[in-house]
């Protein structure tokens, strides 16, 4: 984990907002979980971000921009002959006349 305050103030502690505490009966600590990543600088209360995440994240994207380059795309237009509207991918036909549709 590298966490770094977002205003860039310098602190070094700082507060994870999510954090489930387990206490026993005493109010002693007995454990804890991280619902959700969430931290707050806090020498200046700002939001913090866990630079560590980066790298993970940035390969996430450029993987979902492949499979979106990958995936045909789609377009709607009108079917020249009946005026219907028809999302067409490559060539295909209408559905309600069978003329063949082009996106051109």
């Amino acid at each position: 984990m590298e966490l770094l305050c977002s205003r860039r103030c310098g602190g070094q502690l700082f507060r994870e907002l999510f954090a489930e505490v387990d206490v026993d009966a005493a109010g002693e600590y007995q454990a804890h979980r991280v619902s959700q990543p969430g931290y707050i600088c806090l020498a200046c209360g700002a939001p913090a971000f866990d630079l560590s995440t980066v790298p993970a994240e940035m390969e996430a994207e450029e993987a979902e921009a492949e499979r979106a380059e990958r995936l045909p795309l789609a377009v709607d237009i009108l079917c020249p002959v009946c005026e219907t509207r028809v999302q067409v991918s490559d060539e295909m036909e209408c559905p309600n006349c069978g003329a063949p549709l082009e996106v051109a």
